[in-house]
């Protein structure tokens, strides 16, 4: 059987991409990195939209028709769920929660009863799923795929050379260690109203329920995404440049929380460098090895539009425009500062470690297309 790995680099044959949930943006830079070249794409949306790939209907919760595109494909990548850009009441918070964990238990269940399984499943995560650090300045430390696990007051110690050592709380997700999500109910209500460590726990519960597929023919990778920036309509680059152009891109909140961020391009460049890499499977870090602070993020974004100034805006005025724009305000002001620990590793080279030549290069894009 040829490898994914000879495929890619010898061209000897298109591979078979299939990409639930990918008709989001992060799903459209993919389709189209790996469209162009020369594999088949296959789109599973629960609305097909016109596009130069394959789509296909899908609803992420009951088997189907859909189920035919997986068998006999090389590559899953399952970037399912409802979109976090929202306000974060109950009935958002359990649609955010359940609609990543169905459709991960979905896929975990049809790709474990094919024929010919997908050799490699990528499923989306993201970088906010670590307990935040800081040394005794204030300051976060930076955190890679050994670093402790968040989500409410409680985390999960990693350790791959001592995986029997986790502390696991009993109430906890173990991750990677096979027990099962808290389920999001009328029971559970309360803990989830508090709302901190949301973020974290979906992404420590998304991830258990992936590691718990019984997959032994498909390796499995968990893409713990920073924020994909891109010069797309409506993506988080174009609300921040728009911020920019008014003059109102200044920092936010106190400017010392750290933006986790990767370029486009180099996340689409580290999706295709895990499949090639079959020997990579686990957690890992999809973002820049160069996390920097909000104030100092927004200061180069400014730079690339050459604008020199630009009005801060302090929490309070960050919640209440998130109120009015119907979004949440830890989207901005919530800190991370993960780093791509496993790539650097492995020899990924980034074609743009830092937030400044990444900006400019946006920028450009973004004049190209006015």
């Amino acid at each position: 059987m040829v490898t994914i790995a000879a495929a890619i680099t010898s061209n000897l044959r298109p591979l078979r991409i299939v990409l639930p949930g990918g008709s989001g943006h992060v799903g459209q830079v993919l389709a189209r990195h790996f469209t162009e070249r020369g594999h088949q794409v296959t789109v599973l949306t629960r609305g097909p939209y016109t596009a130069q790939w394959q789509t296909v209907h899908w609803d992420g919760e009951n088997i189907g028709s859909w189920t035919e595109y997986l068998e006999g494909a090389d590559v899953c990548i399952n970037l399912a769920g409802r979109s976090v850009n929202c306000r974060y009441d109950t009935a958002n918070r359990q649609a955010i929660y359940e609609s990543r964990i169905s459709s991960t238990r979905l896929l975990g269940k049809v790709i474990s009863g094919l024929s010919e399984p997908p050799r490699v499943w990528l499923n989306a995560s993201a970088a906010t799923i670590y307990r935040r650090a800081m040394d005794d300045d204030g300051v976060d430390l930076a955190v890679d795929e050994k670093c402790a696990l968040g989500g409410d007051e409680l985390a999960v110690e990693i350790s791959e050379e001592q995986p029997s050592g986790t502390k696991a709380p009993a109430d906890s997700i173990a991750l990677m260690y096979g027990l099962k999500p808290v389920p999001f109910t009328e029971n559970t209500t309360e803990r989830w109203a508090e709302r901190r460590g949301f973020s974290a726990r979906v992404a420590r519960d998304w991830e258990a329920v992936f590691v718990a597929a019984e997959t032994p023919r498909t390796r499995k990778v968990a893409l713990r995404s920073a924020v994909v920036l891109s010069p797309a309509a409506g993506s988080a680059f174009a609300v921040l440049s728009n911020l920019v152009r008014l003059g109102l891109g200044g920092r936010q909140g106190n400017g010392r929380q750290f933006v986790c961020w990767i370029h486009e391009a180099d996340y689409a460049r580290a999706v295709e460098f895990l499949i090639e890499h079959e020997e990579l499977d686990g957690p890992v870090n999809l973002a820049a090895p160069n996390p920097l602070t909000n104030r100092e993020f927004m200061a180069a974004l400014r730079w690339a539009w050459d604008v020199p100034n630009g009005l801060p805006a302090p929490s309070l005025a960050i919640k209440l425009g998130a109120l009015i724009l119907r979004t949440e305000p830890e989207l901005v002001l919530q800190s991370c500062r993960a780093v791509p620990g496993r790539l650097l590793e492995a020899g990924f080279k980034f074609e743009f470690p830092d937030w400044a030549e990444a900006a400019e290069d946006l920028v450009r894009q973004w004049r190209n297309k006015e």
